[in-house]
């Protein structure tokens, strides 16, 4: 088993807090721990406040997974998040 560490960098639409909550919500809690995936970070560009990140870690290519399922995509687009302003960068240990 693999560990990846993938990191979302994308623009918001609405404010960084109204963003959050749905990212906070237990939906979405629900849905990540459900797809193995732990949420390791989520923040706010500091220079940028139309710019968020989050970083997850889960087995390799689960993350992407979930970012490709169309019901997770209902729920992204939701919150805020630009779908197609999103920048992917996927870690592996070397």
């Amino acid at each position: 088993m693999t560990l990846e560490t993938t990191v979302f960098d994308f623009k918001i639409s609405k404010s960084f807090q109204e963003w959050a909550a749905v990212y906070d919500s237990d939906e979405n809690k629900a849905m990540l721990k459900a797809g193995g995936i732990t949420s390791l970070y989520r923040g706010l560009n500091k220079a940028d406040s139309s710019r968020a990140i989050v970083v997850f870690q889960a087995e390799e290519g689960v993350a992407m997974g979930m970012w490709n399922d169309p019901e997770a995509k209902g729920m992204i687009e939701s919150s805020g998040h630009i779908y197609d302003q999103t920048t992917i960068t996927q870690w592996i240990d070397g």
